[in-house]
Order: structure tokens, then sequence, then C-alpha cells
């Protein structure tokens, strides 16, 4: 072949991968693929043990940490098998391209081997560690994400309903090691909260790609804007109802403290969803973690939140 055609067969290819696997760089690979950025999601285990005042024992504050690396390990394991099987597409995404797999960092057939081994560590860890109905729900959620990675996820509605299940699981499963009972309000303004930022997430996504090639989200072509927006003032506005009721029910009372500090977080509740919705509009929402850590008037907001629900806790 001359040199001619082996740039003619170069210009064919613009997106073969070329980085060569060398034995530190598979480990670094390894652990970016994990996404550890994302971990912070799994910071949500919490939620169940804290809204309960049930956190601060050495036997609850243990599950939890260990609830929290058994969700990380099975989200890890989702992220190298989602990572495996998009690694063409995202070679042709200009940011995921860079991402290890697709950029020929890891191989394929080792991504799927590392998500596969952690897919079965994480719950049978949880069983032998935790509960038995610990270990179903992290086997229902790696169940249902890879469902997703496979086909979940090119099914309108589905998809949104997936990931805001898997925010949901995160949430509950703090409460399910620990065995405390869930609320049914707790349970709606999470769930309601999560598809919030997750349509928020999808309609910035969709404002940014219009018009661009190279989408790796297939769906962001079949949804509107219009509908997206309808998704995320909706769950927007279920989630404040939900929480609302869920201060003012007659067992949310405090009894010792001179302000009703649960009654009180509404405010600031209420202040954090109008907030995040400023950037939902502009279609900046992205990454939920990347908002709330970036806009210092939202973590303001979330720490008086904090603050309050925390001494209605201490106070109930």
């Amino acid at each position: 072949m001359t040199d001619g055609a082996k740039g003619a067969a170069v210009l064919e290819r613009p997106h073969e991968v070329r980085q060569r696997v060398t034995p530190l760089g598979l480990p670094a690979g390894l652990l970016r693929t994990a996404r550890p950025r994302q971990w912070v999601k799994n910071a949500l285990v919490v939620a169940a043990p804290a809204a309960a005042g049930e956190l601060f024992s050495r036997h609850a504050l243990t599950q939890v940490v260990l609830v929290f690396c058994l969700f990380t390990l099975a989200s890890a394991a989702v992220y190298l098998i989602n990572d495996a099987r998009d690694a063409e597409a995202d070679r042709a995404h200009p940011v995921k391209r860079h991402r290890p797999v697709a950029a020929g960092q890891v191989p394929v057939p080792v991504a799927y081997a590392a998500g596969a081994a952690l897919a079965a560590l994480a719950p049978t860890l949880a069983a032998a560690l935790c509960n038995p109905m610990t270990a179903a729900l992290l086997t229902a959620y790696v169940a249902m994400q890879l469902a997703y990675c496979v086909s979940l996820k090119h099914v309108l509605v589905v998809d949104l309903t997936v990931v805001t299940t898997g925010f949901l699981m995160r949430a509950m499963i703090g409460g399910v090691a620990l065995g405390i009972p869930l609320s049914r309000w707790f349970l709606i303004t999470t769930g309601f909260g999560a598809l919030f930022m997750v349509s928020a997430k999808r309609y910035s996504e969709a404002v940014q790609m219009a018009g661009k090639e190279g989408a790796t989200r297939a769906l962001l072509n079949q949804y509107t804007t219009g509908y997206l927006r309808f998704v995320w003032q909706l769950a927007a506005g279920v989630a404040v109802l939900a929480y609302c009721l869920w201060a003012m029910e007659e067992g949310g009372v405090a009894r010792t403290s001179l302000l009703p500090w649960r009654q009180l977080s509404m405010v600031a509740f209420i202040l954090a969803v109008l907030r995040y919705a400023v950037f939902a509009d502009r279609g900046t929402a992205g990454e939920p973690e990347d908002v709330v850590l970036r806009d210092r008037a939202l973590a303001v907001i979330g720490l008086v939140w904090l603050a309050m629900y925390g001494l209605a806790v201490v106070d109930w």
C-alpha cells in the first residue's frame, strides 16, 4: 500500500482507536471508567436514616458506610458495562471519545469482565454483611441498570423512569439496611425530586445538542424540549407539594423546640427548587452535582435546609 493509500485509509476511519494499553494505564482507566465524580450521588444512602433521626449510632454509621461502598461497586459495574457497549458511539462524541474505553485505554473485553465481576460482588457482599432485603435491592438495581444499558434507554419515558428509580433506590437502601420504615412522603418527595433533576438534565442536553451531530443519547432526537420542560416542571411541583405535606403532617410537629423547624424547612426546600429551576430553564442543568457545587447561592440554601431539617430531627 502506498503512503497516499495509507493516508486515505486513516481518513476513512476517523474514530479508529490508536491508544496503546499499558500496564499502568489500565488500572487508572478502570478507575476513571468507574466515574469517581459520580460517587457523590451515592451519598443519598444517608437520606432515610437521616430523615428518621437514626444516623449517628455506631451501628448506623457502619451500615451507611457499608451500603455506600456497595452501591459504589454496583454503579461502577454499570458504568463499565455501559461504556463497553457504547464504545463505538462514544468515539463519535466530542467529549465522550476521551473516555478510557472509547479511547482504547481500557479494552472492551476487560471492561465487560470487570463490570460483570463487580455486578456479582456487590449483591453477594450485601447478602453476607447486611440483610437479604439490601441484597435484593442491590440486585434489582444492577439488573434494572443493565437492562437500561441494553435496551430500556431507547424507550421513551421508560428511560427517565429507570434513571429516576436508580436515585430512589439509593435513597431507600440506607433505611432498608437498618430496618427503618420508609415514609410515603419521603418516597414521593425523593422520587419526584429525582425526576425533576433527571428531566432537567435531559432538557439541558437536548438544548445543547440541538442541531448538532454526534449525540450518543438517541432519544434526545425523539423528545421535544417542550415535553422535557413539562416533565421537569411537573416533577418539581409534585416534589414541593409532597415535601410540604410531609412537613405539615401531624407527626412532624416538634415537641421541644420553640420554632417549628420542620415546617420552616419548607421555605428553604422551595427556594432550592426554584434556584435549581433557573439552571434547568437556561438549559445548563447538566450534572446535578456540578450545579449544586458551582452555584454558591444554591449551596448556601442547601446548607440552610440541612440545618433546619437537622434541628427538626433532633427536636423530635
